[in-house]
Formats: C-alpha cells, structure tokens, sequence
C-alpha cells in the first residue's frame, strides 16, 4: 500500500469530504482491522486540525455471532447505547473492507429485520446523517477477488475511484441538477424496462465525495404516487447479506404491486417490512468514470457510469418525496450497450442512450470528461 496515497485520502476526507473543523469531535469506525492504516493516517492529520478523535472497531464474525443470539432488547440497548455516543459526534468517518462472501451469513430475515429498524434506522438512517459523515470501503484481497483484480489492481483502481477530482465533476453536475429541478415527467426504456413518473417539485442533488468515497451520482426521487410501468434490473444485489437478482417491479400509482426475482418469497418478504418499502424513495444516476461493472457492493455499484437506480425505500432527507421506511434499497440498472441499452428521457426530451449523455449542456458528464 502506497502512504503517499492513504496521506492523500486522508487529507481528502477530513478537509474535502467532512469539512471538519478545529474542536469538533469525530468518530472513526472501523468494521475489521484491515483499515487500520488508513485510520492511523487520518488521526494523524486530524491531531494537526485539532480534531478530537474517537475510535471503535467492529469484529465482523463477532458481529454476527452476537445478532444471530441477540434477542430484540439486546438489540434496542445496542442501540441505545450507539446512539447515545452518535449525538456527541460532529463527524463521522466508517470504513470498512470486505472480510467474507458472505458476511451475514446464518442471520435470518427476522433478526435482521429488527436490527434495521431497532438499530440502522436510529442509530444512521436518522441520527448520523444530521452530522458530517463519509463512508467508504478499503482494498485487500477479498476485495480485489471481487473485482477480478490482482491487489496491486485493486488498490489502482480503488484510489482513482476515491481521489478523483471531484470538484471538476461536481462542476459539470451543475447542469444535470438544473435540467432535473425543472422537469416534470421521465421516461426510462430498456429491455423488460418502460417507466413513467413525475419528479416535478423535488429538488436534485448531487453527491461529490462528501458523503462516500467513490462517489459520483445525482439524485432526486419519484412523487411518491406517480410511478407506472415495469422495470427489470439487470444487476446483482445484495440484502441483508442475500443476493437477489433479475428483480422486476411492476407499479401502479407509486406502488409496487407486482415483485419477481430469482427469490420472489424472500423480495417480497422484504417489501412487506413495511408500508413505505413498496414505494420509491430515491432516482439517481450514476457517473463514476472509473467504476464500468458490477462489484456486488452497492458503495461502488450505484455510481456505475452509464446506470440509474431506482430505490424501494426511505427516501432522501435532500430529496424528500415523503416516503418512510426502515429500508433503503440502492438496485442498480445499467444502461450501457454491453448490459442491453436504454434511454432516459426527460419532459419528452432524449437526455441519455446507452449510457452516454446526447444533450450538449450534458456530455461534461460523460466517461472520457471526467477522467
């Protein structure tokens, strides 16, 4: 592992993606220990802003020794506990590296379903995202097996993802995010794929690395009772440490009322969590130059240049459509030729085919642009 890249990360985390000030006080969470490295460079760059630093490493097997036994008290107090300590923060920094295939494995459905809404829910989805965070991942040899890379491949690739210069890409975003606050009506077509709904009246933003690292997305969301038509994800996803693919939703009104997988009981045992997890919270589309293929991680896969995703759950505090949910479901579909085509048009107006943006006041946006 090269330092002078992990100093740059550092440096790009505290200063660029938390903004983090002198006195306020950041915890560094570390789900394993092959993070560490990284931890250690960017404690040494906070002492030099005087950031108070707080650490807390989390054993993936331990982890789930402990749910698999835990009973739902035992999981409220967990979070108690964890969200106590969260309102002390003004930062947040989670890394995590890839430690097993199947890293909840022998958790069931149940039990995961109440530490999300017991512990996710509060603990991230509603006390974290109010202060100043960053997620990421880190490179180690699970990790480059998953991108079908040598280590020394992998950590290439994982720096481009990371460093990118994200201000350069957050300029050319400037034009998406006015287009989409202006539009009412998009069409997404693709093969099994044909969706209609408005975003008319709900703001766009667009995420830079301030938030996790890769990033490279601008989102908004659906009002929330306009979807119609079906669509068919052509990637791989995970829940609940479960994979789930050739997923096709068909809407009415908002709604899903339809729900096919290679696993249809177990999708929608998920979508019945409850009300709000049959609506969408979340349209985004995805830009990273670097990121082209499926990792199974959604930190990578949402960002894929040339994909949108279209996400079952909570929606955006940014981008509010007032749909609750203790879930929050990022499922990828990708648009390039190699994945079948498609098309997104806006208010009648071709803005993308295969990936590619056509509009002029767009193609900033586009692979080559951005490197």
């Amino acid at each position: 592992m090269n330092n002078n890249n992990l100093k740059k990360l550092a440096k790009q985390i505290l200063t660029y993606s938390l903004n983090i000030k002198e006195n306020e006080n950041l915890l560094i969470e570390l789900f394993g220990e092959d993070e560490i490295p990284l931890a250690k460079e960017i404690i040494k760059y906070a002492r030099v802003l005087n950031v108070n630093v707080f650490t807390n490493i989390i054993d993936y097997e331990l982890f789930r020794e402990l749910l698999i036994n835990s009973n739902e008290e035992e999981i409220k107090l967990y979070a108690k506990h964890d969200l106590n300590r969260m309102k002390n923060m003004d930062a947040y920094v989670g890394i995590s590296a890839k430690r097993m295939d199947n890293e909840f494995e022998g958790i069931s459905l149940d039990k995961m379903e109440i530490y999300n809404k017991e512990y996710m829910l509060p603990v991230h989805l509603q006390e974290r995202v109010k202060k100043k965070w960053c997620i990421l991942r880190y490179p180690n040899e699970l990790f480059a097996k998953s991108c079908n890379m040598t280590l020394e491949e992998a950590e290439e690739f994982y720096f481009n993802v990371c460093n990118l210069n994200y201000e350069k890409m957050s300029r050319a975003m400037d034009e998406l995010v006015e287009l989409m606050n202006n539009t009412d009506k998009v069409r997404i077509i693709g093969k099994n794929t044909d969706l209609n709904f408005s975003i008319k009246g709900i703001k766009a933003e667009k995420y830079i690395g301030n938030y996790n690292l890769p990033d490279g997305e601008v989102a908004t969301a659906p009002v929330k009772n306009s979807v119609n038509g079906y669509i068919t994800y052509n990637t791989k996803t995970k829940y609940n440490g479960e994979t789930f693919e050739n997923i096709r939703f068909e809407f009415e009104n908002g709604k899903i009322v339809k729900a096919t997988s290679n696993n249809t009981l177990g999708l929608n045992k998920i979508l019945d969590t409850d009300e709000g997890a049959k609506y969408i919270g979340e349209f985004a589309i995805g830009l990273n130059p670097y990121i082209t293929k499926v990792m199974g991680d959604t930190l990578f896969d949402e960002k894929i240049c040339g994909s949108f995703h279209f996400t079952p759950g909570d929606s955006l505090e940014e981008s509010d459509n007032g749909n609750r949910s203790s879930i929050h479901w990022d499922i990828v579909n990708i648009q390039t030729p190699k994945y079948g085509g498609g098309e997104i048009w806006f208010d009648d107006v071709l803005i993308r085919k295969d990936g590619l943006f056509v509009l002029d006041s767009l193609k900033p946006l586009n692979p080559e642009n951005l490197k």
